[in-house]
């Protein structure tokens, strides 16, 4: 995912220094019907709302719809986009305190991702840092996903 706003690149010794620090946004992208049938078959959710565009479109949303989780599973590339850290060894999704899906992301929108980080907590060996994330619809006001996310960076 490339990067359209600003993105930090930053050591672990420097990150506590970014806290409050905002993100991005990354470039737009586009939500496919490809990419949701494809999600829909490695987790073998096949909902309607999803994979049946003739059904979608008798629903409030008027057509297809990204899995919830698919947006979860767009924070990985936003986050590797947005935080760089040089001297991590290794680096792990460690959870989320919170993930909300205040809108849907339809088939054929646009979606770019934004971060803020929140809190840098040092680790013995590293460092956890609490990335408050959402993925924007364009033209939505309410964006398709709002997240506190953990990582943690080790040397």
């Amino acid at each position: 995912m490339t990067e359209a706003g600003t993105g930090l690149v930053t050591t672990l010794a420097e990150l506590p220094g970014h806290a409050g620090a905002v993100l991005g946004p990354t470039a737009w992208r586009a939500m496919t019907q490809e990419r949701v049938n494809q999600f829909a078959d490695v987790t073998e959710d096949h909902n309607p709302i999803h994979v049946d565009v003739d059904h979608a479109r008798t629903t409030p949303f008027g057509g297809t719809i990204a899995h919830g989780y698919l947006s979860v599973s767009l924070l990985a590339p936003v986050s590797q986009a947005l935080l760089q850290v040089t001297d991590a060894g290794t680096s792990i999704n460690y959870g989320m305190d919170r993930l909300r899906f205040p809108a849907p992301l339809a088939v054929g929108a646009e979606f770019r991702g934004r971060a803020e980080i929140r809190e840098v907590v040092e680790l013995d060996g590293g460092v956890q840092v609490k990335l408050a994330m959402t993925i924007e619809v364009r033209g939505q006001d309410r964006p398709a996903l709002a997240a506190e996310c953990l990582f943690r960076y080790y040397a």
